[in-house]
């Protein structure tokens, strides 16, 4: 059912509009003042989009909250929003995870703390403006707009390559952002409005949509980010503060695969089943090659930066194995499951990759150094900390009874119908994921104390007990009971299947 309210908008501007309270309170030196506003207006946003949740039918696969007013007339570009199955999940992760970002920061960042608070509060209203957005003009304003917090937030508070790993951050992402901006343009010429919608609908030749796929592709493996424009994530991920490795992994690397699944799939069906062997060869390159890459890395950070490119792998590997699993004769079920799979595994790797940086930033913030080698013994003096961040690591690896295992059960299936051999292969990320996540928690957590520094930690307090627990609650919700998220998006991916498939299959 849809609430008689302009519930997204709410969504998207009252953080923007906090951010620019806060950065008021910062020129008049009520620091702490802006933090409080900062944090009052994530939570408030937070409680909006369960609203959203709540409020939301699963039932229908149609957009729901839907507001669309005239923008830019002239080429009949509206600010358009709306969010289904597909968006909802991805929202509500936003709005989750910002709250808890905020939390991380409050006592870490002392140089211009008020402008990395508003930073963050920009960067999530634009956030939800990318999922929300039903406009192609509109989604790209969002989409670009986006890259200039998170350019600040590393810029200004990173560590000391942050000029380099920013800027190689920018321009990777812009470029590759340059090729959708024609293909939504082309869209635009052909349907007569940006809506994404109606370039559903458009009755494109093969040619057209390969091009079209070609310049989608561009912008969403960079955001992925597939492998080989993965280069600038563990740059980016090692020089950006605790909060913005957060965000990068947990949401940022999402728009990729929700580009694929929103504009990808639907606008070019038969491009994207005459490529899917391409797309699925990238995904399994990132599963088992960067898989190695991350076994071989000693700092924590980028270790972590190379695991959330292998389990990336999974969603794309779920959202083109779908030809594959139908021409097997299985149909739009084993297809459906690809795509929730794909699906879950976005949002769960959202949960603990976010996690898992989190951890990395406590440890960072006493001992201001993320080499393994430099710890050792973490349990016998923080023993709280140790036990939730072994939960995330075991769930990192896929344990079963965690969100971890969800997603990859469910792409693995999926694959199993489609071929044999390429099941086993997506299986070895399981295999590679305990490896290099394990051998981590062994070398930092476990045995006996071999650096002082290391014996004079003392435990967490309430505050990072508090950001950590609300994660590990969400991860083990997930993975004992994947059922509300799951029925969210059923309808929504049912539609999408019969949608792509009815071309040619």
């Amino acid at each position: 059912m849809d609430l008689d309210l302009p519930i997204l908008s709410f969504l998207i501007w009252l953080p923007i509009f906090a951010a620019v309270i806060v950065l008021w309170l910062g020129s008049l030196n009520q620091a702490e003042v802006g933090k409080s506003v900062a944090l009052a207006a994530s939570l408030f946003t937070f409680a909006a989009s369960i609203l959203l949740y709540t409020g939301f039918d699963a039932t229908t696969a149609s957009m729901q909250f839907v507001e669309r007013v005239a923008w830019i007339e002239r080429f009949r570009a509206d600010y358009y929003l709306g969010v289904d199955g597909i968006s909802m999940p991805l929202v509500l992760l936003t709005t989750f995870l910002t709250p808890i970002v905020i939390i991380a920061g409050w006592e870490v960042i002392r140089v211009q703390p008020t402008q990395y608070f508003a930073a963050f509060l920009l960067l999530e209203g634009l956030m939800v403006g990318v999922f929300a957005a039903l406009d192609g003009l509109l989604f790209y304003v969002f989409w670009e707009a986006m890259l200039v917090p998170m350019f600040l937030i590393i810029g200004v508070w990173g560590g000391e390559r942050r000029i380099y790993a920013t800027v190689k951050f920018f321009l990777y992402t812009f470029l590759g952002s340059v090729f959708m901006l024609v293909a939504l343009i082309y869209l635009y010429l052909q349907a007569g409005s940006y809506s994404i919608l109606d370039f559903h609908e458009l009755p494109l030749g093969m040619f057209e949509q390969l091009m079209i796929f070609s310049a989608f592709l561009l912008a969403f493996a960079v955001k992925v980010p597939m492998w080989p424009v993965h280069t600038w994530l563990p740059d980016a991920h090692v020089e950006a503060p605790t909060g913005g490795s957060v965000i990068l992994a947990a949401v940022l690397l999402k728009m990729g695969g929700y580009g694929f699944i929103r504009f990808s799939l639907p606008i070019t069906p038969d491009a994207s089943q005459a490529l899917d062997w391409l797309m699925i060869g990238l995904s399994l390159i990132a599963i088992v090659y960067i898989s190695f890459v991350a076994l071989a890395q000693q700092d924590m950070k980028k270790l972590i930066a190379y695991s959330s490119i292998a389990h990336m792998g999974f969603v794309t590997l779920g959202f083109f194995v779908v030809f594959s699993v139908a021409l097997n004769g299985n149909g739009g079920d084993g297809a459906r499951l690809a795509l929730q799979g794909g699906m879950v595994q976005m949002i769960s790797h959202g949960l603990i990759s976010g996690a898992l940086f989190l951890c990395v930033g406590v440890m960072y913030d006493r001992l201001h150094t993320r080499q393994i080698r430099d710890y050792g013994g973490v349990v016998n003096t923080m023993p709280k900390f140790a036990a939730l961040m072994v939960l995330f690591a075991l769930a990192n690896a896929g344990l079963p009874g965690t969100s971890g295992f969800v997603g990859e059960f469910f792409v693995i299936l999926a694959a199993f119908q489609a071929n044999l051999w390429l099941a086993f292969v997506a299986a070895t990320t399981l295999v590679m994921g305990a490896a290099y996540t394990l051998w981590m928690i062994k070398r930092v957590v476990f045995g006996d104390i071999t650096n002082k520094s290391v014996g004079a930690l003392q435990d967490i307090g309430h505050r990072e007990f508090g950001m950590l627990a609300f994660l590990a609650l969400a991860i083990l919700l997930i993975g004992v009971w994947p059922a509300p998220l799951v029925e969210v998006m059923e309808q929504t991916l049912g539609q999408l299947i019969e949608h792509v498939l009815q071309s040619k299959l």
